[in-house]
């Protein structure tokens, strides 16, 4: 699963990478967790947007929000078919945008945290879906990440990792015109183990109440 990750590569930087036409307000996090804001991208008319969404995804069927702590990720072999994913597949799809996340291995003395990103330590896209839920008089919008199996650096770790988007595949993913099931099914694959790097990490980010610099230093 991916339940915690980092974004704290300065705006401008993501701006420009991502092809924002306005920097967005963003102040660097290092520990971002479930039910928190984070940032997306959707596209509208010939340009990407940038928006603030509720991390756990919030089907518009629900009768409390509270049931998207247990939707903060979709899972890929499923997401076309499952109830709650299905519909946001089609027609919401959007990028989560991240310089970086965390996964737990798993040891006789408990679990031990990792940081996982680029080799080029580069900011990059999960692939997202987003909901409108109004059950609340307000209407909130919340974001899932979709997981799949874990390539070869990170299967050592979990076993499995959020779904990253190559660069030339944004567009694609967030083409809603686009109503080819199969394209977008074959775009939810492992992200390549040779790209990116993985070192432990200590116990400072299991807490959400911490997010500073030292929850992504090495051991």
């Amino acid at each position: 699963m991916c339940g915690r990750f980092t974004l704290a590569t300065a705006p401008e930087i993501v701006a420009e990478f991502f092809e924002l036409s306005v920097k967005p307000d963003w102040p660097p996090r290092y520990n971002i967790a479930p039910t928190q804001a984070i940032a997306t991208i959707v596209q509208a008319g010939s340009e990407r947007v940038f928006a603030l969404r509720r991390w756990g995804l919030i089907p518009p069927w629900a009768k409390e929000a509270s049931i998207g702590a247990r939707m903060i990720n979709a899972r890929a072999e499923t997401v076309a078919s499952k109830p709650s994913f299905r519909s946001a597949f089609r027609t919401r799809r959007c990028l989560v945008i991240a310089d970086g996340f965390y996964e737990w291995a798993k040891f006789a003395r408990g679990k031990q945290p990792h940081y996982i990103r680029m080799a080029d330590e580069a900011p990059f896209a999960f692939a997202g879906l987003w909901e409108r839920w109004d059950g609340c008089g307000n209407a909130v919008e919340s974001c899932t990440i979709i997981t799949t199996t874990p390539n070869d650096l990170v299967r050592k770790i979990h076993d499995r990792m959020p779904v990253i988007l190559h660069p030339q595949d944004y567009d694609r993913w967030l083409d809603l015109q686009d109503d080819d099931v199969t394209k977008r099914e074959a775009l939810l694959r492992p992200y390549p183990a040779e790209r990116m790097k993985a070192y432990a990490v200590g116990v400072r980010v299991n807490s959400p109440a911490r997010d500073d610099p030292q929850c992504v230093a090495p051991l």
